[in-house]
C-alpha cells in the first residue's frame, strides 16, 4: 500500500479513524450502518459520514461497490487493507519521514534505542 507521505496516516480526523475502525470490525458497511453506530456515541449527520467515506475512498483507504436498492443505488464500503497492514504502512511512512528529515541522527537514535544488545 504505497501512498504519498502527506496522505498516509497523517490528517485522519477522529471521526475518520472511528469509521475505519468500524469497517475493520464489520468488513463492509453502508453509510447508514456506520451512521447508526456512530450516532449513539456522538452527534453526527448522515451526510457527514457519507462525505468522509467518499474522502477516504479518494485517498484509497476504503473501497466501495455499488448496490442497487429502492430508488436507485447505494455504496457498500470496505477497508482497502487489513488493519495491521495499514498500521505497518503508517509506521513505515513515519520512520521514513524521520530519516529523510533528520538523516544520520535519526538512524543513530534508532540504532541506540532499538539495536540488539551484544
Amino acid at each position: 500500500m504505497k501512498k504519498s507521505p502527506q496522505k498516509l496516516g497523517s490528517g485522519l480526523g477522529p471521526l475518520e479513524k472511528e469509521i475505519l475502525e468500524l469497517l475493520w470490525q464489520k468488513q463492509q458497511a453502508k453509510v447508514r450502518d456506520i451512521y447508526d453506530v456512530l450516532k449513539k456515541k456522538r452527534k453526527v449527520a448522515h451526510t457527514s459520514i457519507a462525505v468522509l467515506l467518499d474522502r477516504l475512498h479518494e485517498r484509497k483507504l476504503v473501497k466501495r461497490s455499488i448496490e442497487t436498492c429502492r430508488g436507485g443505488y447505494r455504496y457498500v464500503y470496505s477497508p482497502a487493507s487489513e488493519k495491521e497492514d495499514y498500521q505497518k504502512a503508517v509506521l513505515r511512512n513515519s520512520v521514513d519521514n524521520l530519516i529523510e528529515r533528520f538523516g544520520n541522527i535519526a538512524t543513530a537514535y534508532f540504532d541506540e534505542r532499538f539495536g540488539k544488545k551484544r
